[in-house]
């Protein structure tokens, strides 16, 4: 049996595809780790998963990791350290070490080099940390070409809707008590999709070998008042759209407002473009599973913090 070798595989997307390829059982399982005596990493051995040590900021721990491998799935965290040139170190540290090993197939999830369409010199949103307009958008998008040499498919990602329990994103009650979806996103629609399925149409791409695509998914296509109906639906509670400005947003103050309201500003202006690459279709074929919001609000919306 084919063994995928997994990095980031407690986190969300790392950790749906441990879960889907082990359920599928088309592919042994290699759950790449930091901490292979957590709690998570415990149980995703539990679960049938081999646990292995690795680093992303040590690449003899990831060469190691990926030998005999089939499949490396290719995820970086920005949010754990706030920093796009370690997100790019870390990327290298990922290439390199697949090459080495000999790796078949490599997924590396990633999203737009906003810098192409926005750049620097665009006084329309604000340059973040020097050289970045969306930083954990264009470091990853600036690392896709560290991957051209490799058996690669790069995979667009959307909003996690999951970002609603665990990013504080969800409704807050306002002054007059209702709850108030907030997204600088006007009446564009934002793409998302659930965390887990990102994994398991990842498993679909292993399986089925596109090899050399660029491919993006998503779950729906949704305004942000759209977005909030089926909020109230799912909480049996009125919750109104509160279509905030970037400008708004940025000042928000909390880590990463600014990165984020230049995100959606982004995705708002490129509506067209956004979503024309994260195609619903298309990751129904890889994932029939493939969730809608509202049917991820069935399991999910009583874990929405609402205070």
């Amino acid at each position: 049996m084919k063994t995928l070798a997994i990095t980031g595989a407690t986190g969300a997307q790392g950790g749906g595809l441990v879960r889907a390829a082990l359920a599928d059982k088309t592919f042994a399982v290699r759950a790449l780790t930091r901490k292979t005596g957590s709690e998570k990493a415990r149980a995703l051995q539990a679960a049938g998963a081999s646990v292995v040590a690795a680093d992303l900021d040590d690449p003899a721990s990831l060469r190691a990791a990926f030998e005999g491998a089939h499949g490396v799935y290719a995820v970086t965290n920005f949010w754990e350290h706030f920093s796009p040139e370690k997100e790019l170190v870390q990327a290298r540290h990922i290439a390199e070490a697949a090459k080495a090993a000999g790796v078949k197939h490599v997924i590396w999830s990633t999203l737009e080099d906003t810098r192409t369409r926005v750049p620097l010199s665009d006084g329309r949103m604000p340059t973040l940390m020097g050289k970045y307009k969306v930083p954990h958008f264009d470091a990853k998008g600036e690392a896709d070409a560290l991957f051209k040499e490799l058996p690669t498919t790069w995979l667009l990602t959307s909003f996690y809707w999951d970002n609603l329990i665990h990013f504080g994103m969800g409704p807050k009650p306002g002054p007059d008590g209702r709850l108030a979806f907030t997204l600088p996103m006007a009446d564009k629609k934002l793409p998302g999709i659930a965390a887990a399925d990102i994994g398991a149409c990842a498993l679909g791409i292993f399986k089925q070998g596109l090899i050399g695509r660029r491919v993006g998914i998503a779950g729906e296509h949704l305004t942000g008042a759209q977005m909030a109906a089926a909020l109230g639906k799912a909480l049996g509670r009125e919750v109104v759209y509160n279509a905030v400005t970037p400008a708004a947003y940025r000042s928000f103050g909390f880590p990463g407002a600014e990165d984020l309201g230049n995100m959606f500003q982004f995705k708002a202006e490129f509506e067209r473009e956004f979503c024309g690459v994260r195609d619903v279709a298309e990751a129904r074929k890889l994932h029939p599973g493939l969730q809608t919001f509202a049917q991820w609000l069935q399991s999910n919306a009583s874990r929405i913090p609402l205070a």
